[in-house]
């Protein structure tokens, strides 16, 4: 069974097929952290050490045992004032405003299948046959009249670990959470790098890698999104481990709003990695008898590198987190209007570059910001969800309608979380924007953010949206969100400390009500592109639009920091026009599709009618290939086969699930005068078999494209790129 207990040890052992995760409850009913490694058997508390450490204090009930100490051991759930001066994963306040929690073991239960989580975003087991428990751990306060629930769920076939907690308040006096994360991992010797993933707009998850030393590391955001600036997924591992070698931990939070994670090397040469909500612009009041729950952390531990780490969190979140009907098939081909027209268009306009969207074989046609209230440009009308009907030149349902006729299925751009000053809703309802009063609130794009932590103002919202999507056949919506959170204040919260909570808690509970009410609806999310890339989003949303910049080369490093947490199904990726309307740069059309075709959202953003016959031409091949290459993109096993911010050579593949086809997409950005040659070194083949090229017809030995690689053409050009279509036939 994937969860155990030892009562002569009290040890509590997790195991995956590859994996082993062990804590233990001590003598005085403190929960310690042990393991988290590769599989093996026993208990690990000979890894725990006692001595008399200057300044490390004594819990009161250890009494003279000055060797006994919380500041030096590892801990599950490290709180505040227990004598542990590392960070703490919880921080509570008291009704007299004094700091500290002292929580304690008082029992755990076991039970068949994975957890959920109330309001909140959690993978779930497949089936029965998965294999998925739930582990419940109670802890308590007495003092206080807090009691916590540590949620741990099992996924053992894929070598997953997910963390929850739900905190309780079963005394008679209001308590203030202060910090409330997730997940910790206490190791108590050894030396790290982390790998974080940060950028801004338009550059969004860069990796970074660097040593873990005695200065706190922390990842963050205080936007009211995941954010552009930091995604919420960090990366543990040995300081030489690699690709395809060496110990590696992650951490990934299924949450959308303010995160914070960290990891430090403490004064004993230990390391915490811990990972949840931040405690920024946070302090929870939690009244009697109401609970907080702590978003889902999503862990895994590989012993073979960080390609497989990736493979493991790639299969939790593309068969345990993304839902509905377009988790496992074919998304459709897009064509997206908005860099095509902008805000100038009609419905001729929109008409016009559908007929060539159905010449070029593209399925669905996405018209993007501008077909509503009086919104002409950026500054207004966000919040006034009415259809022009005098732009578009008819009705919703005529103009789709016509839409479809062409053989094209239609979709519709929102962005429900925003309002304009200069619209409708605000004239009528200004206190449902964020604002601090008495302050200017502070612009972004020129508009404010619904307070959405608000059951009245999510309930206007949905039912203007509900009135659009019932009046045509609308079958894919992309969710935006273009600004940062910068004014918190809520004329209706129980605490100013928790709106930034309950209104992620709010964006929640209006999607699962959109799909409920819209199951066939593929929702695409979006926040200028890449800001709110993040489990969370996922879960709702089966495709995030991976950033809003469009340039094949600039996407080259986007779309491989991604791929270390995500699976390529969940990105979506357009070829755009040239030069690139962000950095102005030239790529050649087919270098463009050939990044874009490693995404399981594949469309166009740009006026197809304006191409030449050729490039005409060259975009139904490049649907065509899309088509045929889209299951083993989506399905197959993705492996990072060079470093685009290292290497001159940009590389990488999928393999199907039993190794009969491969493809290897590489990209060489800058061309060189007498270039040496460059190999690709493939991975995931079948050893010892025989693979040909579907193009070329060539023959390779798997084991010899493994180990010495695969050589790319010597051509002349910056940018140049290749696909090659391998298949097994020996």
């Amino acid at each position: 069974m994937p969860i155990a207990f030892d009562k002569a040890t009290n040890a509590i052992t997790l195991s995956t097929v590859s994996s082993t995760y062990q804590m233990q409850v001590d003598r005085f009913g403190n929960l310690l952290h042990l393991y988290y490694g590769r599989r093996t058997e026993g208990c690990m508390d000979y890894l725990l050490t006692y001595a008399d450490r200057g300044f490390s204090p004594s819990p009161y009930d250890a009494a003279d045992d000055r060797t006994y100490s919380l500041d030096a051991l590892p801990l599950e759930y490290p709180c505040e004032g227990v004598g542990d001066f590392r960070s703490p994963v919880l921080s509570v306040r008291d009704g007299r405003g004094a700091f500290g929690c002292d929580l304690r073991y008082r029992g755990h239960e076991v039970v068949d299948g994975k957890y959920g989580l109330p309001g909140l975003p959690a993978a779930y087991g497949a089936d029965e046959s998965d294999g998925a428990q739930t582990l419940r751990i109670m802890l308590s306060d007495e003092r206080l009249g807090l009691e916590v629930t540590l949620l741990y769920g099992v996924l053992p076939k894929i070598d997953v670990i997910t963390r929850a907690a739900i905190l309780q308040n079963v005394g008679g006096q209001t308590l203030a959470i202060e910090k409330a994360q997730s997940a910790c991992l206490d190791f108590v010797s050894g030396d790290f790098d982390v790998l974080s993933f940060n950028g801004r707009h338009a550059k969004e998850r860069t990796l970074r890698r660097s040593a873990v030393d005695h200065v706190s590391q922390v990842v963050s955001s205080r936007r009211g999104m995941s954010s552009h600036q930091y995604n919420p997924m960090m990366i543990l591992c040995d300081t030489d481990a690699t690709e395809t070698s060496g110990r590696c931990w992650s951490m990934s939070l299924v949450y959308s709003g303010d995160f914070k994670g960290e990891v430090e090397r403490g004064q004993y040469d230990q390391t915490r990695m811990q990972l949840g909500l931040s405690d920024e612009r946070f302090s929870y009041p939690l009244a009697p008898g109401e609970s907080l729950v702590a978003p889902e952390v999503i862990m895994t531990f590989s012993n073979d590198g960080l390609d497989r780490l990736s493979q493991n969190l790639h299969e939790c979140i593309a068969r345990h987190v993304c839902r509905g009907e377009y988790r496992d098939v074919p998304r459709p081909v897009v064509i997206n209007s908005w860099e095509a027209t902008y805000f100038d268009f009609t419905g001729a306009d929109i008409l016009s570059l559908a007929r060539s969207a159905a010449d070029l074989g593209i399925d669905m046609l996405v018209l993007d910001d501008g077909w509503f209230g009086a919104r002409d440009d950026d500054s207004r009308a966000l919040g006034d969800w009415r259809v022009n009907e005098a732009k578009l030149g008819s009705s919703l349902a005529e103009f789709v309608g016509r839409i479809n006729a062409l053989g094209l299925r239609f979709g519709l751009w929102f962005e429900p979380e925003m309002v304009n000053e200069n619209s409708d809703l605000y004239r009528e309802h200004p206190d449902w924007a964020l604002a601090i009063p008495g302050k200017p609130p502070v612009l972004g794009r020129s508009q404010l953010v619904l307070d959405f932590s608000r059951a009245d103002v999510r309930e206007n919202v949905f039912e203007q949206v509900c009135s659009v999507l019932d009046q045509a056949n609308v079958e894919y919506l992309k969710w935006d969100f273009n600004r940062s959170i910068a004014d918190v204040y809520s004329a209706t919260a129980k605490g100013q400390g928790a709106v930034l909570y309950d209104y992620v808690l709010g964006l929640y509970d209006f999607l699962e009500r959109l799909i409920a009410r819209y199951p066939h609806l593929l929702i695409e999310g979006c926040s200028g592109g890449g800001g709110r890339f993040d489990a969370g989003m996922l879960y709702y949303a089966p495709q995030i639009w991976c950033s809003d910049n469009t340039d094949a080369y600039e996407r080259l490093s986007i779309q491989y920091g991604t791929s270390f947490g995500y699976p390529a199904s969940a990105v979506c990726a357009h070829v755009s026009a040239c030069p690139n309307e962000l950095n102005g740069r030239v790529t050649p059309l087919e270098t463009r599709a050939a990044v874009a075709l490693a995404a399981g959202g594949f469309g166009y953003e740009l006026d197809l009618r304006k191409l030449s016959e050729a490039e005409r031409d060259e975009v139904r091949e490049q649907v065509r290939l899309h088509r045929e290459i889209d299951a083993l993109v989506r399905q197959g096993r993705c492996h990072r086969l060079s470093d685009p911010l290292a290497e001159p050579v940009a590389a990488w593949s999928f393999v199907s699930a039993d190794g009969a086809s491969a493809l290897v997409e590489a990209v060489v950005p800058l061309a060189e005068a007498n270039a040496p040659t460059r190999c690709v070194r493939l991975r995931d083949l079948t050893p010892g078999s025989l693979y040909r090229d579907r193009s070329s017809g060539a023959v390779y030995p798997a084991d010899a494209l493994m180990d010495a690689g695969l050589p790319l053409p010597l051509e002349p050009g910056d940018y140049r790129s290749y696909v090659i279509r391998l298949e097994r036939v020996k």
